[in-house]
């Protein structure tokens, strides 16, 4: 009986460890795009409009447009999480990034993966707050 509560309490746990932070993305992030985030907090009218992945060199590397939907200028802390094909961590994580978008413009945001096991990835982002 208690090797079913642990049990259950690790699967919880686990299936909540996987799975992006729930978040409201933009409107105008494609859900194909959606799919490959995990947000920290409110998009504060950011969107990644188009995210391009290569395989080149057998390692993938990946493009992802960042697009301000609003006026003000905003700062967003990103970095790329990179999965094998069973969706475990490669490599030991990018560091956070900052860069700044300025309101009504696009800015391309690009990594590269660091092993040729990598298949996916994860784009986590934080927006700062208004």
């Amino acid at each position: 009986m208690r090797f079913r509560t642990v049990l259950g309490a690790v699967v919880v746990g686990a299936s909540t460890m996987g799975l992006p932070a729930l978040a409201q993305h933009d409107p105008a992030t494609p859900p194909a795009v959606a799919a490959k985030m995990a947000l920290r907090g409110p998009a504060q009218g950011i969107a990644v409009t188009e995210m391009r992945l290569v395989r080149r060199n057998d390692v993938l590397t990946v493009q992802a447009d960042l697009t301000n939907m609003e006026q003000p200028d905003r700062t967003v802390f990103y970095r790329f999480k990179w999965l094998d094909s069973v969706g475990n961590q490669v490599g030991d994580g990018e560091v956070w990034k900052q860069i700044r978008v300025l309101g009504l413009a696009q800015q391309t945001v690009k990594s590269v993966a660091p092993h040729a096991m990598a298949v996916d990835l994860r784009l986590e982002m934080n927006v700062e707050s208004r």
